[in-house]
């Protein structure tokens, strides 16, 4: 039999410490869902057992958590598989995505000789990995999730320094790229970066393998647009040099965002 068991916490009242309260229950046994109610100021446990070793952590928080009210449901309406699948729905959808405009965009920067495109091609490449990880990590302890995300963060960090030694390289052996060929290309990834981060918004303050997925799709908005605005560039002055110096932007934004993963906790 489920309980449920209502929690009144006067102290929550942003995404912070919902956090928090997330993080002090990830991993308790018996946990079957979390409903918040932030207005509220309030937490509906489902559970199995008793509600005191719940009470005992929110209480550890020092956020002024209460227990109303706990009492035996007659069913599992609210389970942990339910957000776990919706996890693991966004994140196949994102990783198919992502691999799909890797493909695209390496074949486009090779055909263009455009250093951005293949810059960005490696972050759409580096994003499948990571949302690959972050697949394996739904449903699993907060340890787990720590290490998914920093081993994205690594994977990230690695193609990022890939990434500046191909802009060094095309400085000096590379010849100017398409620039039609590069807005065209650029901006179907923007579209569908666009709706990958629509779809990861909705998960960007649950666990860390999650928001780590947020700060991947965050940047390859800004990539594409930089993407965009090279090719802009190439095409008004004939110069390849916005593409050089856009791929290497790109490189830094990915090198910083893998820094920031590097960081969560």
């Amino acid at each position: 039999m489920a309980t449920l068991s209502r929690f009144r916490i006067p102290r929550m009242d942003c995404v912070a410490e919902e956090r928090m309260v997330r993080d002090a229950l990830d991993g308790m046994q018996g946990i079957q869902a979390l409903r918040f109610d932030l207005p509220a100021r309030r937490l509906a446990v489902h559970h199995e057992g008793q509600a005191a070793p719940l009470a005992d952590r929110l209480a550890e928080l020092g956020l002024g958590a209460t227990l109303e009210a706990s009492e035996e449901t007659a069913g599992n309406a609210a389970t942990p598989a339910h957000g776990d699948s919706l996890e693991r729905k966004t994140l196949l959808i994102l990783l198919g995505i992502n691999a799909a405009m890797f493909v695209v965009e390496q074949i486009a920067g090779w055909f263009a000789s455009s250093i951005g495109l293949l810059a960005d091609s490696l972050d759409m490449l580096a994003d499948a990995a990571v949302y690959g990880i972050a697949l394996h990590a739904v449903g699993r302890s907060k340890d787990l999730k720590r290490r998914a995300a920093h081993l994205s963060g690594w994977i990230q960090l690695a193609l990022a320094l890939g990434a500046l030694a191909e802009v060094v390289r095309r400085f000096v052996w590379g010849s100017a790229p398409e620039p039609e060929y590069m807005m065209a290309v650029a901006f179907l990834a923007l579209l569908a970066n666009v709706a990958c981060l629509a779809l990861i918004s909705r998960h960007r303050e649950g666990g860390v393998h999650m928001r780590a997925s947020w700060i991947f799709s965050t940047n390859d908005v800004i990539a594409n647009a930089g993407v965009i605005l090279a090719g802009f560039l190439v095409a008004w002055t004939g110069s390849r040099l916005p593409d050089l110096i856009v791929g290497c932007m790109i490189a830094v934004v990915v090198f910083s965002g893998a820094l920031r993963i590097l960081r969560l906790r």
